[in-house]
């Protein structure tokens, strides 16, 4: 018998059936597609990844500093909705900034008048910070007259000063007049110092949100590992109970900052206890990226890495949505 031309074979209905699904224009009876769910990036940075100066001992990261519309581009790509960007101080050469090693926060990211332009052209998706190197006079001034201007942390603090220095606890005595979180590049020998101090200052500005960034911190998640300079990265199995671990469990106002390669590796070298110390501290970390790429591929960015870590190891949905959002929204107040 022949089939009539107006009847699909089996084989017809299906991919014609596959391609009506997979239309953008087309919308099913039960609904619109569900939009994606927001992400909040609190850790990015303008003009990121520049090439540093072999002469001091640097190797070049990037041929050239990245550019906003490839910032804007690569956030997008990974699926962030709203980032948070971070500026770097004044360049100058004083022992704070290791003699103009800290310059550009040890990298080529620029200052806060890139990061207020970047977030006005993009309201809604971007947002800024306020930053000066830590020990200058007017550091307080400088960080004020953005603050005014809507900056929403501090940050990011990457100076090579005593935590508890007079200086730095003007920038906490500012963080809380000004209720924004102050953001901490924490780095033994080189970026502020005296981490195993820093319960001091957690206790006495009980009013200040302070967030956890970088080697030190994420290194002390292992309480076998404490505050050592030549092991910024370590491997191998956690034993819980570190000071990061105790500053997060003891103090309300201490949360940490899930970016860069310091944080991939920390749950990286021991998933089970990564994903028990995501569980026991699900209200108390952020995503952030904190990565240099252009593209946003996976085998490239660690930032796309870190997304698809976080997922994994979240112990459920909630926690995953709490450190991908939740949290950030709660601690910045969007």
């Amino acid at each position: 018998m022949t089939t009539p031309k107006s009847i699909y074979s089996r084989r017809e209905f299906l991919v014609s059936s596959a391609a009506a699904l997979a239309s953008p224009h087309l919308v099913c009876a039960a609904g619109p597609a569900t939009p994606p769910e927001p992400i909040i990036d609190i850790h990015q940075h303008t003009n990121y990844g520049g090439g540093r100066d072999k002469a001091r001992g640097y190797i070049p990261i990037l041929p050239a500093p990245r550019s906003d519309a490839d910032l804007v581009s690569h956030q997008r790509s990974l699926g962030v909705t709203k980032t948070i960007l971070l500026p770097s101080g004044r360049s100058v050469s004083r022992p704070s900034t290791l003699h103009g090693q800290a310059n550009g926060l040890d990298s080529s990211c620029s200052g806060n008048d890139d990061c207020v332009a970047v977030a006005r052209q993009h309201p809604g998706e971007f947002e800024f910070g306020a930053n000066e190197v830590s020990d200058l006079d007017d550091a307080p001034r400088v960080i004020e007259k953005y603050l005014k201007l809507g900056a929403v942390v501090i940050g990011e603090q990457k100076f090579s000063v005593e935590c508890d220095a007079p200086y730095m606890q003007k920038l906490y005595a500012l963080a809380a007049a000004y209720r924004v979180p102050i953001l901490m590049h924490w780095q033994t020998g080189s970026y502020n110092l005296g981490f195993e101090r820093f319960h001091q200052m957690l206790a006495k500005y009980s009013n200040v949100t302070f967030i956890g960034h970088a080697q030190t911190w994420w290194a002390n998640i292992d309480r076998a590992n404490v505050d050592n300079a030549k092991q910024l990265y370590p491997r191998g199995k956690v034993t819980p109970g570190g000071l990061t671990d105790r500053y997060l469990r003891d103090y309300p106002n201490m949360f940490g900052d899930l970016s860069a390669g310091s944080g991939l590796g920390a749950f990286n070298r021991d998933p089970e206890h990564a994903r028990a110390f995501l569980e026991r501290h699900q209200d108390k970390l952020m995503f952030g990226s904190d990565c240099i790429d252009v593209t946003g591929e996976p085998v490239k960015c660690s930032g796309a890495r870190q997304l698809a870590q976080l997922r994994e190891l979240a112990p459920t949905k909630a926690i995953e949505r709490k450190l991908l959002f939740a949290n950030a929204k709660r601690v910045f107040r969007f």
